[in-house]
């Protein structure tokens, strides 16, 4: 364990201000051979085993051990102890008991030193609010760590949902595409079957090829959700090399590759994957029938996707579905931009410029 664990720790703590208490009250009580100072002192340093578990009742002891040191004979007061208890009550206790102690310690400090301000108001002031500083001092640490802590607890709960919204993508992407891919198969074996016997049966033979790849990616997916400290991206093994056979296996597209083709990173390789998918996909489930052209372009600093399809217009956006919120989502992670919408010319166009910002 670090020594911050140790250190949280109530009785670790509580005996490092201990020993703190006897370092700074017995020297000078060993010094004067005064029995009541080494007597004070014991006993406040004592008291601070019990200060973050108990820290109004320590403070109340340790000042009645102050109180009772400022009485003659001479002035042992255990002004360190006080100090610190003070402290740990702004540190451990509620903001209304802290005010309390506060106004307490104060009417106590004017109480003991009265003549001082009555003889000099400016310094007896001082004195009279002293007791308020440590207090406040352990109030705002506790405000700092409470902030500490709820910051560590947002940061884990933002890392939560990412990954639930990357899971979600993933899921969304594997299962739609190849239930739309076995659906369309399955049409077209149900209308065949009457027509073709022997092109039926290899119809259902590659939908249920289709439907073996779906359980496949699947059951991948959940080696990842099972798997700790492993990247979904890596695990889900898709990219640019498997377009031509994801746009022969939708039976209604045209793959057209320009420029010279480069390793793209592995998170725009996989999101340049899912981002045709899903566009073939929504042809399938809102245009079926429409013809698919899909364009890779590889430019110097970036990487092109479109992919057009020339069925009747439909609405687009970002904002619309969760294939389109899925696809934007993949575009803005790897820093590049998205458009989506019906085409002038007809059909529906999905447009993705992805910068490359470091070839892998």
């Amino acid at each position: 364990m670090s020594l911050a664990g140790w250190m949280g720790r109530p009785w670790i703590s509580g005996l490092a201000l201990a020993v703190l208490v006897l370092a700074l009250e017995l020297p000078d009580a060993l010094t004067a051979a005064s029995p009541k100072a080494v007597l004070v002192g014991v006993g406040a340093a004592g008291l601070m085993l019990l200060s973050r578990r108990h820290p109004i009742p320590v403070a109340l002891l340790v000042g009645a051990l102050y109180v009772m040191s400022t009485q003659p004979p001479g002035y042992d007061a255990p002004v360190s102890a006080m100090l610190i208890a003070l402290c740990q009550v702004g540190r451990h206790s509620a903001a209304a008991a802290s005010v309390v102690v506060a106004v307490a310690g104060m009417a106590t400090s004017w109480w003991l030193h009265r003549q001082v301000v009555d003889d000099h108001l400016p310094t007896g002031l001082s004195i009279v609010l002293m007791p308020a500083l440590p207090l406040a001092t352990g109030y705002i640490v506790r405000l700092r760590t409470e902030l500490s802590r709820r910051r560590e607890q947002q940061a884990a709960e933002h890392a939560v949902r990412e990954e639930r919204r990357r899971i979600a993508r993933e899921l969304h992407d594997v299962i739609a595409h190849h239930v739309s891919v076995v659906n369309l198969y399955m049409g077209v074996a149900r209308r065949m079957i009457p027509i073709d016997a022997e092109r039926a049966r290899q119809t259902l033979l590659t939908g249920e090829d289709t439907a073996r790849r779906a359980m496949a990616e699947m059951r991948q997916l959940l080696d990842v959700l099972r798997t700790a400290g492993e990247e979904m991206e890596n695990q889900a093994r898709v990219g640019v090399a498997r377009l031509p056979a994801l746009v022969e296996e939708s039976g209604n597209a045209a793959l057209e590759v320009t420029g010279e083709a480069v390793t793209l990173p592995t998170t725009v390789d996989h999101a340049v994957y899912r981002i045709v998918q899903e566009a073939l996909t929504n042809t399938r489930k809102h245009a079926g029938g429409a013809r698919s052209r899909v364009r890779l372009a590889f430019l110097p600093d970036l990487v092109e996707v479109e992919v057009a399809d020339d069925g009747p217009a439909r609405p687009g956006g970002p904002g619309l579905g969760l294939g389109l919120a899925g696809m934007a989502e993949r575009v803005s992670l790897c820093g590049g931009e998205l458009k989506a919408g019906p085409s002038p010319a007809g059909g529906f166009v999905v447009h993705a410029r992805i910068p490359l910002l470091e070839k892998t």
